[in-house]
């Protein structure tokens, strides 16, 4: 059974602007996964974007909602990488800060 991992971040964005930073930031979550091997699935349903990733010969899948004024996600992490889990927990969550609280210039 998959141990969840359920981060939110807040962010003072509007909906609109905490999306595009996931759309443009998303390669940077998917990089802190242990074992990720780029191979990865991703599409967007409205305002949350789902995904699975392998990783260790493993599938990370997730979900990611984007809110007026939170972004959360959701990380099913299987058996193996459990042991991952609390680290990548506080990786993902400081990523997720920088994403949507960093000042982006105009050509990021």
């Amino acid at each position: 059974m998959a141990t969840p991992i359920i981060i939110s971040v807040p962010h003072q964005l509007g909906r609109a602007e905490a999306r595009r930073r996931i759309e443009t930031g998303f390669a940077k979550i998917i990089n802190l996964l242990p074992g990720s091997s780029g191979a990865r699935s991703e599409r967007w349903d409205g305002d949350r974007l789902i995904f699975n990733v392998a990783a260790l010969s493993q599938t990370i899948s997730g979900v990611i909602h984007v809110l007026d004024a939170a972004v959360v996600m959701e990380i099913e992490v299987p058996g193996i990488l459990r042991v991952f889990a609390g680290g990548l927990k506080e990786r993902l969550q400081k990523m997720g800060q920088l994403l949507l609280t960093r000042a982006r210039s105009s050509d990021e």
